[in-house]
């Protein structure tokens, strides 16, 4: 058999795997809950913000990025993590893994299903894993705190080298000192050098709980040395074009400044409306004329 076809099979195999779980979200369930996406998908129905878009996200700002919550998504970051390399940026799109502790009534049922499909034992986090694509953070709700070491370093070395990003857990992880060693970016909650309660994997590619945060497969991810963003697709090239626009008050705004001539309230608040106007001639001046008309048609009426 030739090496594609094999690793085209493998993949297949893998991908209807992942589909025998307690909680699933095929395909077309995916495309219909995230309908406001305006980009390709994956074939398993993830958005696929695309890699060039991906490069812009890497500049934002915490600043810049609470602008989600002017869009009205309010719940859309997480903090409180221990954070793997703190210098190191996390940007990539969401691949989900969803645990919970294992129930035995719920185990039987889901390894008979499994074992009437021909499938192997119950799913595992190299399930999850083998599905990962190039730019994928694997996003991964593993109960909080210090119950499970769900992934060592030889797995976080796995999902670095396989995605070129990095994690997010809500939950812990093993083997701290090895994994700190790799130039990836890493969020977790806490250490454990094991399970210290039995643990299933219920659901690939679902909807997961990340802090307070409800993840998306697919949403773009954003961690820097304070806490996690998690960026729906459809508003991921709004909220970068809006980033442009604050670089550019902020850079006017320490020319004032430097000038030394305006209070903060003039400068900042734009009170004076000879200010003002000097501001939006600057700001035309750095957008262009077509872009800075685009700009006005978005902004709410006065």
């Amino acid at each position: 058999m030739k090496p594609f076809l094999f690793a085209l099979l493998a993949s297949l195999f893998v991908f209807f795997d992942a589909q025998a779980q307690i909680f699933t979200l095929t395909p077309e369930q995916l495309i219909k809950y995230t309908p406001l996406n305006p980009y390709e998908r994956f074939p398993d129905g993830r958005p696929k913000v695309p890699d060039a878009l991906l490069e812009k996200v890497k500049g934002l700002t915490e600043t810049e990025l609470l602008g989600l919550q002017r869009l009205g998504y309010r719940s859309q970051y997480a903090d409180g993590f221990r954070v793997l390399n703190p210098g190191k940026k996390l940007v990539g799109r969401a691949f989900t893994l969803q645990t919970m502790p294992t129930r035995p009534d719920i185990e039987s049922v889901y390894a008979a299903e499994r074992r009437a499909k021909g499938l192997p034992g119950p799913l595992q986090n190299q399930t999850g894993l083998d599905l990962l694509q190039r730019g994928d953070v694997w996003v991964c709700d593993a109960m909080g705190g210090d119950l499970v070491g769900i992934i060592g370093d030889n797995l976080a070395y796995y999902i670095w080298k396989t995605t070129g990003a990095g994690f997010v857990i809500e939950g812990a992880i093993r083997d701290l000192e090895g994994s700190s060693e790799f130039d990836m970016a890493g969020y977790f909650r806490g250490t454990s050098p094991g399970a210290k309660i039995m643990y299933m994997v219920t659901g690939i590619d679902v909807p997961v709980k990340i802090g307070n945060v409800m993840v998306m497969p697919g949403d773009v991810v954003v961690g820097d040395r304070e806490g996690v963003w998690f960026i729906p697709p459809h508003l991921v090239e709004q909220v970068v074009a809006e980033a442009e626009i604050n670089r550019i008050h902020d850079e006017w705004a320490r020319k004032k400044v430097d000038e030394g001539k305006y209070k903060a309230a003039a400068i900042f608040g734009l009170t004076e409306p000879a200010l003002a106007k000097e501001y939006q001639e600057y700001l035309k001046q750095r957008l262009g004329t077509k872009a800075y008309e685009e700009y006005l048609k978005k902004q709410p009426a006065r």
